[in-house]
């Protein structure tokens, strides 16, 4: 796209630059390039209270640097991915010192908030781990889940699958005869234990498993012909960022395939089962999606009772295809 469709006026630009220009709101700027937020989490990160840091944050939003957007209850902040004030928030973000001291202490405060949030999801996880299979149906039987991925996955029949967020290796277990060979990654050690005991159970010697971080996986870049996430991104406490290393590891051709819940209002699920995120729209996986190179196609969806569960389905471009995007991308 031209780069002066993005481009700000010079009143706009003024605006974004009067809207940055004090220390704290320089740090929630930085911090929120890092995922998205809630105040509350914002409010332990920088260390002010709840009414400032909410000042700070509806002068950026207003500016254009920050987006903000409600699920339920809870609202989110990033810095902004499209508008003109995305290039000046991205710009901004590149101007920083990395070696500040109080932008260092930021970090580390949201290394620690991370963290916390891992330890919380990884105690439910080990208690649900022997009965995971039937929470992630989430009110859609997952017979008909299964039906959609053996159809995409039997007519291609990919060389390597990568299963991110595999819990007990259920994914695994249901494409082992229709792919060559599979991993499944997870964080939690207890979830491993449980994927390792049901593929030896069954013989499944073309499928293994290993621990490893959703957001660092530890494969080189273009590794997998496939790549699926089922029922994970709405634990993700930044989807993007996850969608971005599996578009990383997915060779050029290849395809990615979430599995994940339409965007909902049922609030018992943060409550009960600890979703961050309540589902997801159409348009917004389709932004994502491209945003990374990635071609969408049509998505499936299948009606529950409560619930509707998507299967969101994009094919990584060509690698000519993917590097002009991303310039384009960059100069915007």
């Amino acid at each position: 796209m031209p780069d002066s469709d993005h481009r700000p006026d010079l009143d706009r630009l003024l605006g974004c630059l009067r809207a940055a220009a004090d220390p704290s709101r320089l740090r929630l700027l930085a911090v929120c390039a890092q995922g998205e937020w809630t105040v509350s989490e914002l409010v332990q990160i920088i260390g002010q209270s709840q009414p400032r840091i909410s000042r700070h944050l509806r002068l950026l939003a207003e500016a254009g640097l920050l987006e903000r957007f409600r699920e339920g209850s809870w609202v989110f902040y990033r810095r902004a991915r499209s508008g003109p004030g995305a290039r000046v928030a991205r710009n901004l973000c590149r101007l920083l010192p990395l070696d500040d001291r109080q932008l260092t202490r930021d970090r580390q405060r949201v290394d620690a908030v991370r963290e916390a949030r891992r330890r919380e999801a990884e105690r439910y996880f080990a208690s649900h781990a022997r009965a995971w299979d039937s929470e992630r149906d989430l009110g859609v039987d997952g017979r008909r889940v299964e039906e959609v991925l053996f159809e995409l996955f039997r007519e291609e029949r990919p060389e390597s699958l990568l299963d991110v967020g595999t819990g007990t290796g259920h994914i695994l277990r249901i494409l082992a005869s229709h792919v060559g060979s599979a991993v499944g990654v997870d964080i939690s050690h207890d979830m491993l234990k449980v994927a390792r005991a049901r593929l030896d159970r069954r013989e499944l010697r073309n499928c293994h498993v290993r621990h490893a971080d959703m957001y660092r996986l530890p494969f080189a870049d273009s590794s997998f012909a496939a790549v699926v996430f089922h029922q994970v991104l709405h634990f993700a406490d930044d989807p993007p960022a996850a969608l971005g290393e599996a578009a990383r590891v997915l060779r050029p051709g290849g395809r990615l395939v979430v599995v994940d819940l339409l965007r909902h209002d049922q609030e018992w699920l943060r409550l009960e089962r600890h979703h961050r995120r309540l589902g997801f729209t159409e348009q917004e996986m389709a932004t994502w999606f491209r945003e990374l190179g990635l071609e969408p196609q049509t998505p499936r969806r299948l009606r529950g009772d409560q619930l509707t569960v998507v299967v969101w389905t994009a094919r990584k471009c060509a690698a000519d295809d993917s590097d002009l995007q991303q310039r384009e991308r960059r100069a915007a």
